[in-house]
């Protein structure tokens, strides 16, 4: 998305240098909204990744994958039979408030220098340290077994797919993630963003290009 946006912005305005940023990344499988950041703007991206966020999405109960998510295919299988819908809302409040997560394999946090997906993909298992994060709404929004869907607000730094990793422990199964969305950072919302393209269309149809600016 930055790439995109800043080889677009070079080639209306022609010029060569513009700071284009993004204000925390989505998983490969995940959709959603995303702050871009361009010129002076970019100060802010601090500021914008530590707003609290909030996510809608799927998890799949009774299989486990590698990654926390659709991104692996399932290692282990666990039973659903007695998995009922009051006892997933009940186990749904041990998740509310500060709680320690600890990050995926599949992520991009660096463990002595090397992000830990490297080691992942190799087979290999890291040991990683329970992050503090805090998670202000946790609810089922469906239950169909075996798929859940659910919304999250939580604080920064916080790992949906570690979150569905353990709900599915928390029930005496297993679960992972199948659809996740972000519709909210702070007060911008998915509802107000713009499409990439229509972004583009309209950043052309405002700003004039180099060649015009020469010849006026």
């Amino acid at each position: 998305m930055v790439n995109k946006i800043r080889f677009r912005l070079r080639h209306i305005t022609g010029v060569k240098r513009i700071k284009v940023g993004h204000a925390g990344t989505l998983d490969p499988m995940a959709t959603g909204l995303l702050i871009i950041c361009t010129g002076k703007f970019t100060k802010k991206l601090h500021e914008f990744q530590g707003l609290d966020k909030t996510y809608t999405g799927t998890l799949h109960l009774g299989k486990t994958t590698p990654s926390y998510d659709a991104e692996t295919e399932p290692d282990h299988h666990y039973p659903i039979d007695h998995i009922t819908n009051e006892l997933l809302r009940k186990n749904t409040a041990q998740f509310i408030g500060d709680i320690e997560q600890i990050p995926p394999m599949y992520s991009a946090i660096k463990v002595d220098g090397k992000r830990l997906y490297k080691a992942a993909r190799k087979g290999q298992t890291v040991e990683r340290k329970p992050r503090n994060v805090r998670i202000d709404n946790f609810e089922l929004t469906r239950i169909e077994l075996p798929d859940v869907d659910f919304s999250v607000t939580c604080s920064k730094g916080t790992y949906i797919r570690s979150l569905a990793y353990d709900f599915g422990k928390a029930v005496d199964s297993g679960a992972y993630l199948t659809a996740l969305c972000r519709t909210r950072i702070g007060d911008f919302k998915l509802e107000d963003a713009w499409d990439l393209e229509e972004l583009i269309e309209m950043l052309e149809s405002i700003m004039p290009k180099k060649d015009e600016e020469e010849t006026s």
